[in-house]
Protein backbone atom coordinates (compact mmCIF):
# COMPACT_ATOMS: atom_id res chain seq x y z
CA UNK A 1 0.00 0.00 0.00
CA UNK A 2 1.29 3.44 -1.06
CA UNK A 3 1.81 5.87 1.74
CA UNK A 4 -0.95 8.34 1.00
CA UNK A 5 -3.69 5.45 0.49
CA UNK A 6 -3.08 4.37 4.59
CA UNK A 7 -5.11 7.93 5.03
CA UNK A 8 -8.46 6.40 3.90
CA UNK A 9 -7.62 3.91 7.00
CA UNK A 10 -7.14 6.03 9.52
CA UNK A 11 -9.96 6.37 12.43
CA UNK A 12 -8.02 7.94 15.82
CA UNK A 13 -4.97 10.62 15.38
CA UNK A 14 -3.47 11.48 18.68
CA UNK A 15 -1.06 14.31 19.17
CA UNK A 16 1.22 14.53 22.08
CA UNK A 17 1.54 17.19 24.34
CA UNK A 18 4.24 17.06 27.37
CA UNK A 19 1.91 19.82 29.11
CA UNK A 20 -1.20 17.95 29.91
CA UNK A 21 0.83 14.49 30.12
CA UNK A 22 1.37 14.40 33.46
CA UNK A 23 5.30 14.45 33.39
CA UNK A 24 5.42 12.10 30.49
CA UNK A 25 7.42 12.32 27.53
CA UNK A 26 6.46 12.68 23.88
CA UNK A 27 7.92 9.01 23.58
CA UNK A 28 6.20 7.56 26.81
CA UNK A 29 2.71 9.15 24.96
CA UNK A 30 3.75 7.54 21.67
CA UNK A 31 4.28 4.25 23.09
CA UNK A 32 1.33 3.91 24.86
CA UNK A 33 -0.97 5.41 22.61
CA UNK A 34 0.60 2.75 19.75
CA UNK A 35 -0.40 0.13 22.35
CA UNK A 36 -4.49 1.08 22.24
CA UNK A 37 -4.20 1.24 18.80
CA UNK A 38 -3.84 4.81 17.80
CA UNK A 39 -3.67 4.86 13.65
CA UNK A 40 -1.06 8.17 13.63
CA UNK A 41 0.58 9.96 16.07
CA UNK A 42 1.99 13.32 15.58
CA UNK A 43 4.36 15.14 17.42
CA UNK A 44 3.60 18.21 18.68
CA UNK A 45 5.80 20.61 20.59
CA UNK A 46 5.94 24.75 19.94
CA UNK A 47 8.27 25.20 22.65
CA UNK A 48 11.63 22.27 23.09
CA UNK A 49 14.67 22.82 21.38
CA UNK A 50 15.31 21.20 17.89
CA UNK A 51 17.71 18.93 19.28
CA UNK A 52 15.55 17.38 21.88
CA UNK A 53 12.72 17.42 19.35
CA UNK A 54 14.69 15.73 17.02
CA UNK A 55 15.85 13.01 19.49
CA UNK A 56 12.06 12.21 20.69
CA UNK A 57 11.26 11.87 17.21
CA UNK A 58 13.71 9.85 16.24
CA UNK A 59 13.04 7.83 18.72
CA UNK A 60 9.53 8.09 18.24
CA UNK A 61 9.76 7.41 14.35
CA UNK A 62 11.63 3.86 15.40
CA UNK A 63 8.36 3.29 16.77
CA UNK A 64 5.47 4.33 14.68
CA UNK A 65 7.72 1.98 12.06
CA UNK A 66 7.70 -1.19 13.85
CA UNK A 67 4.06 -0.48 14.91
CA UNK A 68 2.52 -0.30 11.35
CA UNK A 69 1.38 3.47 12.71
CA UNK A 70 1.52 6.91 10.61
CA UNK A 71 4.14 9.23 11.99
CA UNK A 72 3.51 13.17 11.35
CA UNK A 73 5.70 16.17 12.58
CA UNK A 74 3.53 19.50 13.60
CA UNK A 75 4.98 22.60 11.60
CA UNK A 76 8.44 21.52 12.31
CA UNK A 77 9.30 20.67 7.96
CA UNK A 78 13.35 20.20 9.16
CA UNK A 79 12.55 17.60 12.13
CA UNK A 80 10.00 15.70 9.57
CA UNK A 81 12.71 15.41 6.89
CA UNK A 82 15.46 14.71 9.29
CA UNK A 83 13.76 11.53 10.89
CA UNK A 84 12.27 10.94 7.58
CA UNK A 85 8.34 11.19 9.12
CA UNK A 86 5.35 9.94 7.37
CA UNK A 87 3.94 13.49 7.09
CA UNK A 88 4.34 17.08 8.24
CA UNK A 89 0.95 18.89 9.64
CA UNK A 90 0.82 22.70 9.46
CA UNK A 91 -1.50 25.63 10.58
CA UNK A 92 -2.67 28.50 8.74
CA UNK A 93 -0.17 30.55 10.75
CA UNK A 94 2.61 27.97 10.40
CA UNK A 95 5.11 27.54 6.75
CA UNK A 96 2.50 28.08 4.52
CA UNK A 97 1.21 24.75 2.37
CA UNK A 98 2.30 25.25 -0.54
CA UNK A 99 6.34 25.82 0.48
CA UNK A 100 6.08 23.07 2.77
CA UNK A 101 4.43 21.20 -0.10
CA UNK A 102 7.73 21.73 -1.85
CA UNK A 103 10.69 20.46 0.00
CA UNK A 104 8.00 17.37 1.10
CA UNK A 105 8.74 14.33 -1.27
CA UNK A 106 5.64 13.54 -3.55
CA UNK A 107 4.84 10.57 -1.35
CA UNK A 108 4.72 12.05 1.74
CA UNK A 109 1.59 13.26 3.57
CA UNK A 110 0.55 17.13 3.69
CA UNK A 111 -1.79 17.63 6.52
CA UNK A 112 -2.88 21.29 6.84
CA UNK A 113 -5.22 22.86 9.72
CA UNK A 114 -8.59 24.73 8.34
CA UNK A 115 -11.18 26.72 10.06
CA UNK A 116 -13.50 27.73 7.12
CA UNK A 117 -14.59 26.27 3.38
CA UNK A 118 -12.53 28.55 2.12
CA UNK A 119 -8.86 27.63 4.07
CA UNK A 120 -10.14 23.70 3.19
CA UNK A 121 -10.47 24.90 -0.52
CA UNK A 122 -6.72 26.73 -0.33
CA UNK A 123 -5.56 23.79 1.25
CA UNK A 124 -6.72 21.23 -1.35
CA UNK A 125 -5.51 23.66 -4.24
CA UNK A 126 -2.18 23.89 -2.39
CA UNK A 127 -1.55 20.14 -1.93
CA UNK A 128 -2.84 18.98 1.22
CA UNK A 129 -3.47 14.93 1.04
CA UNK A 130 -6.15 15.66 4.35
CA UNK A 131 -7.68 18.71 6.73
CA UNK A 132 -7.43 18.90 10.01
CA UNK A 133 -10.89 20.37 10.70
CA UNK A 134 -11.82 22.59 13.73
CA UNK A 135 -11.83 23.22 16.60
CA UNK A 136 -14.70 21.56 16.34
CA UNK A 137 -15.82 21.48 20.75
CA UNK A 138 -14.24 23.70 22.86
CA UNK A 139 -10.44 22.55 23.23
CA UNK A 140 -9.66 22.48 27.53
CA UNK A 141 -6.46 23.15 28.30
CA UNK A 142 -4.59 22.62 25.03
CA UNK A 143 -3.73 25.11 22.18
CA UNK A 144 -3.93 28.40 23.27
CA UNK A 145 -4.64 29.80 19.71
CA UNK A 146 -6.98 27.46 18.72
CA UNK A 147 -9.83 29.86 18.39
CA UNK A 148 -13.41 29.57 19.00
CA UNK A 149 -15.45 26.15 18.67
CA UNK A 150 -16.79 25.53 15.04
CA UNK A 151 -19.31 23.44 15.68
CA UNK A 152 -19.86 19.75 14.01
CA UNK A 153 -21.83 21.52 10.90
CA UNK A 154 -18.00 23.26 9.89
CA UNK A 155 -17.68 19.37 8.76
CA UNK A 156 -20.21 18.61 6.86
CA UNK A 157 -19.81 22.56 5.24
CA UNK A 158 -15.95 21.29 4.19
CA UNK A 159 -17.35 17.46 3.28
CA UNK A 160 -19.58 19.09 0.94
CA UNK A 161 -17.31 21.54 -0.37
CA UNK A 162 -13.53 19.46 -0.57
CA UNK A 163 -13.22 15.80 -0.94
CA UNK A 164 -10.28 15.83 0.61
CA UNK A 165 -10.18 13.68 4.22
CA UNK A 166 -11.11 15.02 7.15
CA UNK A 167 -9.34 14.89 10.66
CA UNK A 168 -11.82 16.85 13.18
CA UNK A 169 -9.96 18.14 15.96
CA UNK A 170 -10.92 20.56 19.03
CA UNK A 171 -12.07 19.15 22.41
CA UNK A 172 -13.10 15.08 21.05
CA UNK A 173 -13.77 13.38 23.93
CA UNK A 174 -15.52 9.91 24.51
CA UNK A 175 -18.52 12.12 24.99
CA UNK A 176 -18.83 13.41 21.74
CA UNK A 177 -16.22 11.45 19.64
CA UNK A 178 -19.24 9.13 17.66
CA UNK A 179 -20.71 12.89 16.80
CA UNK A 180 -17.65 14.32 14.63
CA UNK A 181 -18.00 11.00 12.98
CA UNK A 182 -21.43 10.96 12.35
CA UNK A 183 -20.83 14.35 10.99
CA UNK A 184 -18.81 13.05 8.21
CA UNK A 185 -14.71 13.16 9.53
CA UNK A 186 -13.50 10.06 8.32
CA UNK A 187 -10.71 10.47 11.53
CA UNK A 188 -10.62 11.85 15.41
CA UNK A 189 -7.86 13.48 16.51
CA UNK A 190 -7.70 13.50 20.13
CA UNK A 191 -5.27 15.21 22.68
CA UNK A 192 -6.39 16.04 26.18
CA UNK A 193 -8.74 12.92 26.52
CA UNK A 194 -5.96 10.37 25.75
CA UNK A 195 -2.99 12.42 26.77
CA UNK A 196 -4.21 13.43 30.68
CA UNK A 197 -5.41 10.23 31.34
CA UNK A 198 -3.97 8.03 34.12
CA UNK A 199 -3.86 5.50 31.60
CA UNK A 200 -3.55 6.13 28.02
CA UNK A 201 -3.21 2.95 26.84
CA UNK A 202 -6.90 1.86 27.71
CA UNK A 203 -8.24 5.65 26.55
CA UNK A 204 -6.95 5.35 23.38
CA UNK A 205 -8.29 1.67 22.98
CA UNK A 206 -11.44 2.91 23.99
CA UNK A 207 -11.56 5.79 21.74
CA UNK A 208 -10.42 3.11 18.99
CA UNK A 209 -13.60 1.03 19.91
CA UNK A 210 -15.85 3.83 19.43
CA UNK A 211 -15.07 4.67 16.21
CA UNK A 212 -15.19 1.00 14.87
CA UNK A 213 -18.55 0.72 15.94
CA UNK A 214 -19.87 3.58 14.30
CA UNK A 215 -18.14 3.06 11.13
CA UNK A 216 -19.61 -0.60 11.13
CA UNK A 217 -22.87 1.15 11.73
CA UNK A 218 -22.11 3.14 8.61
CA UNK A 219 -21.46 0.49 6.30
Amino acid sequence: MELKDSISLWRLYIITDEELSGGRSHIEIAKAAIAGGADVIQLRDKKADSHSLYEAALQIRKMTREGGVQFIVNDRLDIALATNADGLHVGQDDLPALLARKFLRPDKILGVSARTIAEAIQAEKNGADYLGVGPVFEARGTKADAGDPRGLQLIKNIRDSCSLPIVAIGGINHENISRVIEAGAQCAAVISAVVSTSDITAATHSLRDQIKKIVNRQL
